[in-house]
């Protein structure tokens, strides 16, 4: 379990078979979004927000629980890399382009939930990062069929790859590394 390629491939059956109806495109968008607003990577406080939004706040089967830990990992993972190394966990190439492009939306959807469960101001995030996310509300809200051709092919990698580089600009910004969470004074109540 390496990629996110791989992750979906994966997680994509064991959503189904335990009854839960997201899809791992939105989980992994969920804890980018998470991260990218800023909670902290050794966090595990994204179980609860998860079966509150996914698994009517069921408690999920240890074995869900452990493939969204990986899942979890591999992605806090490639967000701390130095060449941008951010995979989404999205249908192989070979899918049809519109079961890529619903994963994509549904990444999207995801990341926008995740985000606002951890930043609420956006008064000093930079104008790329309040950008980008008015970009994301504007891609959640495509749902129109594609082509299967080179043109739409060109436009979703365009569109993913904007995706991908926009979450790790809102981690870099807004995202707390363990090191950033020991330089900040704790505030006590």
């Amino acid at each position: 379990m390496n990629t996110s390629t791989n992750l979906f491939d994966i997680l994509t059956p064991l959503l189904e078979r335990n009854n839960i109806l997201t899809t791992a495109a939105e989980i992994q968008g969920m804890f980018c979004g998470m991260l990218g607003g800023g909670m902290p990577l050794e966090s595990q406080d994204w179980l609860e927000p998860l079966s509150d939004f996914i698994h009517q706040s069921e408690a999920f089967s240890k074995e869900v629980e452990e493939a969204f830990k990986s899942l979890f990992d591999v992605t806090c993972q490639q967000l701390v890399e130095s060449d941008f190394a951010l995979v989404l966990c999205l249908p192989e190439d070979s899918s049809p382009i519109n079961e890529r492009g619903q994963a994509l939306l549904n990444w999207v959807h995801g990341f926008m939930l995740g985000f606002g469960l951890h930043q609420d101001d956006l008064t000093g995030c930079s104008a790329d990062v309040k950008e980008g996310l008015e970009d994301f509300a504007e891609i959640a809200r495509m749902d129109d069929e594609m082509d299967e051709n080179e043109e739409s092919e060109q436009a979703l990698f365009e569109v993913m790859e904007y995706v991908r580089v926009t979450a790790m600009l809102c981690f870099n910004e807004l995202g707390k590394s363990p090191e950033q969470q020991q330089s900040e004074p704790k505030t006590v109540h």
